[in-house]
């Protein structure tokens, strides 16, 4: 990895040799501006609005025009005299909370590492230092010949500096807030947390990649290979939650199995039976209460093949008298029984 900046790290009297490293990379593909038609490459000349002419780099200057009209040219020389105090120094201004910080003026990322082996020490007690207190520092760094506000912070084992905005830069929200009157149920909260914790199961953000780019790198690819491309529609988010419970719900079903499904892969459902049906819903609930009626009245069904016919009436009746009679002549034996074991005690 190339250093880009060189300098030190001064908090009081103490110097700490670091070198800056810039610790973030863009990914995207570079397009340029080329003639539909043709492919040809369209190149932008610099041409001077008074005198026509194409001006080379080495005579572009910097200038401010003012509500008059009137314009101040600025040279590379004229910025080179400006006093720059923090040009090859990172010059700590606080040690102060991470709380204190707004993310928002938060700019770019950059590693810093110690220069050479002398100053490992001292940076390492920085680093602790920082560490153990849970603090981070305030500085003041110039990059590209513009001074800054950057913040310094351990990043695992080393430091990093974040250059910052200015507190004027940051701009006014002004009114975009919602109206104060606006409130919400606690149902409402407690959904809404109930959505963010499964949202939030098993994420890693490691394995997150911008969908566009491989996209747009697929349909470079295709262009290339002279073959076409699948277009993907991507869904229109929805603008109008009418039911803010409803919607809530929905998502955490949607959310939940979307986890389930990327948890557990979907098992085979076994092989049906040729003529085999599945049973709805409604039918089971039938056959359980067909048999709770059946188990109530103590009636036994039999089931022939073919086609059973209710019993007549003649049947039950002669059916009911055999079975008292049957009953009768139990009870009679049981008694003639006992009445001679009886007399054979006796």
């Amino acid at each position: 990895m190339r250093s880009m900046w060189k300098g030190a790290i001064g908090f009081g009297l103490v110097s700490v040799p670091v070198r800056l490293y810039a610790a973030t990379q863009e990914h995207g593909i570079r397009l340029h501006q080329v003639h539909d038609t043709d492919g040809g490459r369209i190149h932008l000349k610099r041409v001077c609005s008074v005198c026509g002419e194409e001006v080379d780099y080495e005579h572009v200057a910097r200038g401010f025009e003012d509500d008059e009209g009137h314009t101040a040219v600025v040279t590379q020389e004229d910025l080179a005299t400006l006093p720059l105090p923090s040009k090859r120094l990172i010059d700590v201004l606080a040690f102060v909370d991470a709380d204190r910080i707004d993310p928002v003026q938060l700019a770019g990322s950059y590693y810093l590492a110690p220069d050479s082996a002398a100053a490992n020490k001292p940076y390492v007690l920085l680093r602790e230092t920082l560490k153990q207190t849970e603090r981070v520092a305030v500085t003041k760094i110039a990059l590209r010949t513009r001074e800054s506000l950057a913040l310094l912070r351990v990043h695992e084992d080393l430091m990093t500096l974040h250059t910052m905005y200015w507190p004027d830069e940051i701009r006014d929200a002004g009114d975009l807030a919602p109206p104060g009157s606006v409130t919400v149920r606690p149902q409402e909260l407690k959904m809404a947390t109930s959505l963010m914790d499964t949202l939030s199961e098993d994420f890693d953000l490691g394995a997150l990649e911008d969908e566009y780019q491989v996209a747009l790198d697929e349909l470079i690819t295709a262009h290339l290979d002279h073959r076409p491309v699948a277009r993907k529609e991507t869904a229109p988010a929805p603008d109008n939650v009418i039911d803010l419970m409803a919607a809530l719900k929905a998502s955490i079903d949607t959310a939940a199995k979307k986890t389930g499904a990327e948890e557990a892969p979907a098992k085979k459902a076994p092989a049906k039976k040729a003529g085999a049906g599945r049973a709805t819903p409604a039918k089971k609930t039938a056959a359980r209460t067909t048999a709770a009626k059946n188990t109530a009245k103590g009636a036994a069904k039999s089931t022939a093949k073919g086609t059973s016919k209710a019993p007549s009436k003649s049947t039950a009746k002669t059916t009911a008298k055999a079975t008292t009679r049957t009953a009768a002549k139990t009870t009679a034996k049981k008694a003639s029984a006992k009445k001679t074991g009886r007399r054979a005690a006796s």
